[in-house]
């Protein structure tokens, strides 16, 4: 069975470990992850604080919610346009 990736928060205070001192090796097996794990956190995460990390994630939802918004109000007017062009096409 697969392992759940950690929050955010949670991948912040690993990464504060390693930066305390710790190497990260050390880091790496006691939380019992992988180094090129930590490394991909720590490339998207590293100069984040818990409260940056929040809103980011704030951020994402909200522009995915707008991008759904976006798509369907771009076939609202695909739909209208294609109902124009056939009923000119019957007034003829």
């Amino acid at each position: 069975m697969q392992k759940k990736e950690p929050k955010t928060e949670e991948i912040i205070r690993i990464i504060r470990k390693a930066d305390s001192g710790q190497t990260v090796e050390d880091v790496c097996r006691e939380e019992n992850i992988c180094v090129q794990a930590f490394y991909r956190w720590r490339l998207k995460y590293g100069r984040m604080e818990v409260a940056d990390a929040k809103r980011f994630k704030e951020l994402v939802n909200e522009n995915g919610k707008l991008k759904k918004m976006l798509a369907d109000e771009m076939l609202k007017i695909r739909v209208l346009e294609e109902s124009l062009k056939e009923g000119g096409k019957r007034l003829r």
